[in-house]
């Protein structure tokens, strides 16, 4: 007995699994806590204001900046 495997149209290469893209979503999600815990004297040292920081905090899970989502 053989088998044949069909020629269907392949799956795209470029896009994440569904487990990297929850791994991503948690990740994203553990780094905006992280900032959103740092103190305005800390905030300061990076160059980021408090109101920026809540916008950031604030957006959806799916909501990455592109670079992030490379």
């Amino acid at each position: 007995m053989t088998c044949s495997i069909s020629q269907s149209t392949p799956l795209p290469r470029n896009r994440p699994s569904l487990l990297a893209r929850l791994h991503a979503v948690v990740a994203l999600r553990r780094q905006r806590r992280a900032l959103a815990s740092l103190s305005d004297t800390q905030l300061k040292d990076i160059g980021l204001s408090r109101s920026e920081v809540d916008a950031e905090v604030r957006r959806k899970p799916w909501d990455a900046p592109h670079h992030w989502q490379g």
